[in-house]
């Protein structure tokens, strides 16, 4: 991890994740062609982009940050009434349980269900203190980001796993990694 960044190494890696998150909302919308409705493809085109920006914000994997999203599958202004009486808002389907924690810091269910990068930064941000704060697996702990009672937990981890697989594997595709000593030649 860079800890100190010259303005030449912040403008590398800002151009870094602007081609990133060009690239994946191109192959989004390779992925569904013309077919796909234009409301459906800006929001997939919306959810990839905004959940590689947060998961890198974050630091938090890339892969479950999209399945997250993906088992999430909102969209902007979206209100889902639950059982017990609170709603899921917005892209990402964050509860208003959460909107007094989210009070304190001056968040509004109307940032919760904007469209845009926000509500996914929002998930992140509580995705990562999951992973840091609570017990369990990592699974677990990205869980929790739906349900801290086990059974809710469990169904919820599987799902997660296995679309974070395919993420995996999507990315991996698309952004290979090399080690240094890997590097392959341009010729």
């Amino acid at each position: 991890m860079v800890r100190h960044l010259s303005v030449d190494g912040l403008f590398t890696a800002t151009r870094r994740v602007a081609l990133v998150l060009a690239f994946s909302v191109h192959a989004a919308q390779a992925a569904h062609g013309a077919s796909s409705p234009a409301h459906v493809a800006a929001n997939l085109d919306e959810r990839i982009a905004c959940s590689i920006a947060a998961a890198v914000k974050f630091q938090i994997p890339v892969n479950a940050m999209l399945a997250v999203a993906e088992q999430e599958a909102g969209r902007p202004g979206l209100r889902v009434k639950n059982s017990n009486g609170s709603f899921d808002l917005g892209a990402m389907q964050i509860n208003t349980a959460y909107l007094v924690e989210l009070k304190r810091y001056g968040i509004t269910a109307q940032d919760v269900i904007a469209p845009g990068c926000y509500p996914y930064e929002l998930a992140a941000w509580r995705i990562r203190g999951h992973i840091l704060a609570d017990r369990g697996d990592m699974w677990t702990r990205i869980a929790n980001y739906h349900s801290r009672t086990p059974k809710y937990n469990a169904v919820y981890r599987r799902a997660v796993m296995v679309k974070a697989g395919k993420w995996a594997e999507w990315l991996k595709v698309r952004y290979p990694i090399y080690e240094v000593n890997e590097l392959p030649r341009l010729d």
